[in-house]
This record gives structure tokens, C-alpha cells and sequence, in this order.
């Protein structure tokens, strides 16, 4: 049985959905040497595990952990290397936030072996739950897309200029799946009227990096959102006060059926001729 801040939903169509950033838990051992408990939840990938509640329709897997980004990013290199070097990003047990805050009280930051604990205890089983989900719906279906899902605010200055596009396709410059797979979801996002791009900013993170093998029939692809496409988002620095913002179904409903669409086309990829 998975640990119990493993959530596993399995599917027997050939789509693997992953939700690595929308946990919040954070061990009260870890949190009382935070900042603040909000501070360190500020960078979750909030609402994302409803908005794609869709996916199990589709027949497809979901495996998400609950634990907070701000305990262990499951979507970074274990090993330290940057995925997007000389940018400023965030590590494997970060120590601020996406806007340069730090997470920790002086002092109270990691301790020595404390990040390869961290890893033992939740990235390391995440990343063996991926691995034998993988496993599975290849067996069964001879090829699989694994799609990874993510969010992030629409103005960040210490990551990137200006406002990011709304719909963020990540493919490692096309190395992690077939041109049919990305081409199809692009046209997708391009057809709601909305921005998009294609290994702009966000080219995609370890998971994507690390699955993706389109020659060995694993096809995987990141979409990162920002968060106006589906919340009311106070674009610019935000407060205690406002983020984050409520889910409003009806607000995100114009994006989500783009998203279901998406999906779709995924496991059109999965199940089409190889």
C-alpha cells in the first residue's frame, strides 16, 4: 500500500497524469522553523488536482502527493543540476520562495543529511509510483503519455519578464515526445483564442525530462498554466489577503473543457498507430 500522503487512481486507459505540486502538507517539525505557514504554501500549484478531476473520466491514472513543494520539489533534479540554468529557480528542498523570499527563520534552515532524508521519505516513492504506473499501462498498451500538470502565477519578475503566456507547453525541445503529441496540443490551446508557447520559459521539469522516451513508446509533456486561465488572479505581488483566490468552477469551466480536449488528444496519440 502507498504511504498515505500518496494518492494513486488507477486507470486502464494509457494516460498517466501527474499532479506533483498542489500538496500543501508540511510536517509540524518542518513548519515551526518557517517563516510563516502561508509563506510557505505560496507557491503550490493551487486548485490544479480539480481542475483536471476530469481525467478520471477519461479512464486515465493520477498520482499526486500531498506533501508541500516546500518539503521536497518532486520535479526537480535529485542530483543539484539546474533545469534551466543561468534562470533563477528553486531546488530540491527550496529555501524561498519563487519571488526570493526566504522560507526558513534564520537559523533554522536545512540541516546536514536533512535533503537526503527528505528525498528517501517523499521523492523517491513518488518517483517509483510513476515509474511502476508507467510500467503498468505500457504492458497493457504497448505505449503510454505521461502528462504533467502545473500552475503558476501570471507575473513573477525574478523568473521571467513580463506576463507568461496562459497555456506553457513543456517537451525538453521535443525530446520527451512525438511532434504529433505537442503539435496537437498546441493547436488546442492556439484554437481558445488564448496565449501560448511551446518550450518558452517552462521546457519541462525532471518528471517530464526523465519519463519522456517517445522511441520507447513513453511520450510525456508539461503544461504549465498560468493562473489566470482558470482563477481570478490578482496578477503582481500578492498578500495573506488575497492568495489564493477561491475556485470558481465557472470561472475555470472555458479552460477546462480546452484541457479535456487536451487529454483527449493524448490518448488519441497513445492509442494510435506507432
Amino acid at each position: 500500500m502507498p504511504p498515505d500522503w500518496l494518492d494513486i487512481r488507477r486507470g486502464t486507459a494509457p494516460l498517466l497524469v501527474s499532479l506533483p505540486h498542489t500538496g500543501t502538507a508540511i510536517p509540524p517539525e518542518i513548519e515551526e522553523r518557517l517563516v510563516s505557514p502561508w509563506l510557505a504554501r505560496k507557491d503550490a500549484d493551487w486548485w490544479i488536482d480539480r481542475l483536471y478531476d476530469v481525467a478520471a473520466e477519461l479512464g486515465a491514472t493520477t498520482v499526486r502527493t500531498a506533501v508541500s513543494r516546500t518539503v521536497i520539489d518532486v520535479n526537480r533534479d535529485p542530483s543539484g543540476v539546474s533545469l534551466y540554468p543561468g534562470q533563477a529557480t528553486t531546488g530540491l528542498c527550496p529555501t524561498t520562495t519563487f519571488d526570493g523570499e526566504p522560507l526558513y527563520r534564520a537559523g533554522r534552515d536545512l540541516a546536514d543529511g536533512e535533503a537526503e532524508e527528505r528525498r528517501s521519505r517523499w521523492f523517491d516513492p513518488y518517483h517509483a509510483a510513476l515509474d511502476d504506473e508507467v510500467a503498468r499501462l505500457k504492458v497493457a498498451h504497448g505505449r503510454v503519455v505521461v502528462y504533467d500538470c502545473h500552475s503558476i502565477r501570471s507575473v513573477i519578475p525574478r523568473l521571467f519578464a513580463g506576463r507568461l503566456p496562459v497555456f506553457n507547453i513543456g517537451t525538453a525541445g521535443g525530446a520527451s515526445c512525438a511532434a504529433v503529441l505537442s503539435e496537437g496540443v498546441a493547436a488546442i490551446c492556439r484554437d481558445t483564442g488564448r496565449s501560448w508557447v511551446v518550450d518558452g520559459r517552462f521546457r519541462g521539469g525532471y518528471i517530464t525530462r526523465r519519463l519522456g522516451r517517445p522511441e520507447q513508446g513513453v511520450h510525456a509533456i508539461q503544461m504549465e498554466l498560468a493562473c489566470r486561465a482558470y482563477l481570478r488572479e490578482p496578477e503582481g505581488p500578492v498578500s495573506e489577503a488575497d492568495w489564493p483566490v477561491p475556485y470558481d468552477p465557472a470561472h475555470a469551466a472555458p479552460v477546462r473543457d480546452a484541457l479535456l480536449r487536451v487529454l483527449r488528444h493524448c490518448l488519441a496519440v497513445a492509442a494510435g498507430p506507432a
